[in-house]
């Protein structure tokens, strides 16, 4: 098996047996690939030829290249999960990848923004859609449900009409791994949703019938890379640094609700984590901005 024809079934086997996201499956096809054309360069043209030692060769001339410690972790993650698929479809004797290791990947606090910046980001977003436009009352629906639910731009534009419960003020998503979860919002969002349901969604719609919920301008399912653009042009209007996409607000929803005192437990349920350890990277926020408050207020710090 070549190369190509193991990576392709490799991916098939990625989308419909494993259920991972298509953003998933792309990343760790192209690692897999920067992989193929090194071990080809170095004369191994098959992947059942590949060893161990190619697999490291392979990780530490990526991170001589200057790739970042998370992209290394994927890579040497990619590899693992390719070998260890390699061996339980018969195509090698062995998994060659089961002792790969890669650097840790640094993990930086997330940003958030405070919850003034938040009140004063959709203030703008509500001015915007006071004219009526279709889209900028769609934006200010996005944006709401964005930093009320906590969603990932991948769940909100996979959204469709009948998934959102307009009584129990809760909307049906679908998560990494295909796994589902029904998550609530709050009334501003409601709000939000309605406006853009009776006037601006049928004017976006233009006389066809889609399911999605949110629609792009040609009446088609909204694209991750416009929620992207949006979020990134009114985050570059606030103080800070670091990230500016919608996962922003992801990680703002969930340390405000910590801040609040929900309980973590509801958070890891509400993001759809399925480990509660990555949940908890939003406790060292909010110890960290209430470290910064005191050394900003208390005479003694």
């Amino acid at each position: 098996m070549s190369w190509d024809e193991a990576i392709a079934d490799f991916e098939s086997h990625l989308r419909t047996e494993r259920g991972y996201s298509p953003s998933t499956v792309r990343a760790y096809g192209s690692d897999l690939r920067s992989l193929a054309q090194f071990a080809e360069h170095d004369g191994t043209t098959t992947p059942a030829a590949a060893g161990l030692p190619l697999l490291r060769d392979w990780l530490w001339k990526s991170q001589q290249d200057g790739l970042a410690k998370a992209s290394i972790a994927r890579r040497a993650a990619a590899a693992r999960g390719f070998t260890a698929w390699l061996e339980r479809s018969g195509a090698t004797p062995a998994d060659a990848g089961r002792r790969l290791r890669a650097p840790k990947a640094d993990r930086r606090l997330p940003r958030v923004v405070t919850r003034d910046q938040a009140s004063d980001l959709l203030d703008r977003l509500k001015e915007r859609a006071g004219g009526g436009a279709p889209g900028a009352l769609r934006d200010l629906a996005v944006v709401e449900l964005l930093y009320a639910s906590g969603l990932r731009v991948s769940e909100l534009t996979g959204i469709d009409v009948h998934d959102v419960d307009l009584d129990r003020l809760t909307v049906r998503v679908t998560g990494k791994g295909s796994k589902e979860r029904v998550v609530p919002f709050g009334v501003p969002a409601l709000n939000a949703i309605v406006d853009y349901l009776r006037t601006a969604r049928p004017a976006l719609a233009a006389g066809s019938e889609p399911a999605a919920l949110f629609l792009g301008a040609r009446g088609g399912r909204l694209g991750a890379r416009t929620v992207y653009r949006l979020v990134a042009s009114l985050l570059e209007e606030l103080p800070g640094s670091g990230p500016s996409g919608p996962h922003t607000l992801r990680h703002t929803a969930a340390t405000h609700l910590l801040d609040g005192g929900a309980d973590l437990r509801a958070v890891q349920e509400l993001l759809g984590h399925a480990s509660l350890g990555t949940t908890q990277i939003y406790t060292h926020v909010s110890a960290e901005r209430l470290k910064e408050t005191y050394q900003r207020a208390h005479p003694r710090a």
